[in-house]
């Protein structure tokens, strides 16, 4: 739970971000409080009002927080990485008013199964042990099955 990841630029750790941000109400949350905070920060500025200043953080990250401890039950980007953790809220912000969070969540994801299952071809030939065998077969069936060539 308390993993801590290095990553060389915002690309790496947008793929990290997007999956410890998996879960849809996750998100709704980390959203409906980015812009709230950002709203409450803007109304501080233009009417001088320090305690919708204090406020907005505590209302932006509060929600986040929410949406990783008890549903997600991980621990916030925003520990380790601050700055690419809110260019992050920005961006699944946008993704999400432009309808398109969801596809990048389901593509994040299918990368990552993807990597994962190329790293690991052992375990899965050991949970399916009829893989090499199946394939073995097949394989030496084909190379045996004589071909006829029609003489006219």
């Amino acid at each position: 739970m308390s993993e801590t990841r290095t990553f060389s630029s915002f690309e790496e750790f947008w793929q990290y971000y997007v999956e410890v941000h998996s879960h849809p109400l996750n998100r709704a949350l980390h959203v409906g409080g980015t812009l709230t905070g950002l709203a409450l920060a803007g109304t501080g500025i233009l009417f001088r009002k320090k305690s919708l200043l204090v406020l907005a953080p505590i209302v932006g990250y509060g929600c986040s927080w929410i949406g990783h401890f008890f549903i997600e039950h991980n621990v916030p980007a925003t520990f380790q990485h601050p700055v690419w953790s809110f260019m992050g809220d920005m961006k699944m912000v946008s993704l999400t008013l432009r309808r398109k969070m969801q596809a990048e969540v389901d593509r994040v994801l299918a990368e990552k199964a993807a990597r994962e299952a190329a790293a690991t071809p052992a375990a899965a030939e050991a949970s399916d042990p009829t893989a090499s065998t199946t394939a073995t077969a097949t394989t030496s069936e084909s190379a045996v099955k004589p071909t006829t060539a029609n003489a006219n």
